[in-house]
């Protein structure tokens, strides 16, 4: 059976995709756009590259649907993963390798290289059958969502390129779960990263001063800190809820002073927060602004990240594309289980400028392992990820 799964053309195509070391940092993303721009003279597709920043290349292939005039689909996948350290991964993290369980170990075998490979072997399939679809589709290869994408779609998405694409309804990435259901994501919570500054009255690390920075900085982390065990009570008491469903807040960095003895003029503490698609943001604010003017004087904060409040995509029959979706799931028998993502991908940005956008990867029966080492996905899911798309693509698109 292994060898059946090395030899299937398929996952050829994938385990070479995953053979180009697109990580981070510093990508050099040539490999990539050579192998899609192969892809795309062997599948008949239209080919086009747009760089919003320079050595940051975003490939767009389109299979041009019968009515073109009607807004297309945009099937989303990032070029780059993650780093790894090669010391705790039992098979080279970019070798693709297939052991005899047909597990794929490779770094993006889950994030999500997969996805972009099951979208071209999808319209392949479709293609070779003699299907037709009404929308054109368009298939984006994007640099840099492991780190933001701040050069890649952030910036894409504003863009008159962007705008003339069309784009009605996005598919982007989604994550494995180990159990039967398929986990689809209709929306991301709001990143928040602030920076809050304490101030205060130095002097010598033997005095009992007032008005200190560190005072200040106690009553701060207090404040977020008693805010997260309020969060995570929330999760802990409603079996129902996911980690999307609460604000999330970490203390990440801290910074200041010049040596053990000397009290210091600012201290600074990072706050990584994750706010729920359900908080109003000014409200959140305002309650920090709240905390810094009661700690003291000189207590002041800013953003290293602050984004907008974006709707979630609807799931319910306002919604043709989910609709459609939905209808081609049932068929398939899929189980779906529709949640808030917990992190960030690509997709906040695509909602962001209005488009509906649901984040789906194919892959139940499957340990999350995305950033993990020993990143794999069986060979029979990511196979069967590809007839699922088979299914979903049309669907979307015939709307």
């Amino acid at each position: 059976m292994t060898e059946d799964y090395r030899n299937n053309p398929s996952i050829i195509n994938f385990v070479e995709y995953l053979r180009i070391p697109s990580v981070q940092p510093n990508v050099n993303y040539d490999e990539c756009v050579n192998f899609l721009k192969r892809q795309s003279n062997e599948l008949g597709l239209q080919f086009k590259v747009y760089e919003m920043v320079p050595q940051k290349p975003i490939v767009v292939l389109t299979w041009l649907g019968q009515d073109p005039a009607l807004p297309a689909i945009l099937l989303n996948s990032h070029m780059d993963v993650v780093p790894v350290f090669e010391n705790s991964w039992t098979y080279p993290p970019f070798s693709g390798h297939i052991d005899e369980d047909g597990k794929i170990f490779a770094r993006g075998s889950q994030d999500m290289k997969c996805v972009g490979i099951q979208y071209l072997e999808a319209i392949r399939k479709l293609k070779k059958s003699g299907v037709n679809v009404k929308r054109t589709l368009h298939l984006s290869f994007v640099p840099d969502e492991e780190i933001g994408g701040h050069d890649g779609m952030k910036k894409f998405v504003l863009t008159d390129s962007f705008r003339a694409l069309n784009i009605g309804f996005a598919l982007d990435e989604g994550m494995a779960n180990p159990g039967e259901e398929f986990v689809i994501f209709n929306g991301e919570r709001s990143i928040w990263q602030i920076h809050v500054i304490c101030t205060g009255q130095p002097g010598h690390g033997s005095l009992l001063l007032p008005n200190t920075a560190g005072e200040k900085l106690r009553y701060i982390i207090n404040k977020f800190m008693d805010l997260r065990e309020e969060q995570k009570h929330i999760l802990d008491s409603n079996p129902h809820f996911t980690i999307g469903d609460v604000t999330t807040i970490n203390l990440n960095q801290l910074f200041g002073g010049v040596q053990s003895n000397v009290i210091p003029e600012k201290l600074t503490a990072v706050f990584d927060c994750r706010l729920a698609v359900t908080v109003d943001h000014e409200k959140f604010e305002n309650m920090v602004k709240q905390w810094c003017k009661e700690a003291g004087e000189g207590v002041t904060y800013e953003f290293e990240q602050k984004n907008p409040c974006v709707e979630v995509t609807k799931t319910d029959n306002t919604n043709p594309y989910w609709m459609a979706f939905k209808s081609a799931a049932d068929e398939m028998k899929l189980k779906l289980d529709c949640r808030i993502f917990p992190g960030g991908t690509d997709s906040r940005y695509v909602r962001r400028v209005g488009i509906p956008a649901i984040g789906f990867s194919p892959m139940n029966h499957t340990p999350v392992l995305l950033h993990d080492h020993d990143e794999f996905l069986r060979s029979d899911i990511f196979l069967r990820g590809i007839d699922i798309y088979v299914k979903l693509i049309p669907a979307v698109a015939n709307v």
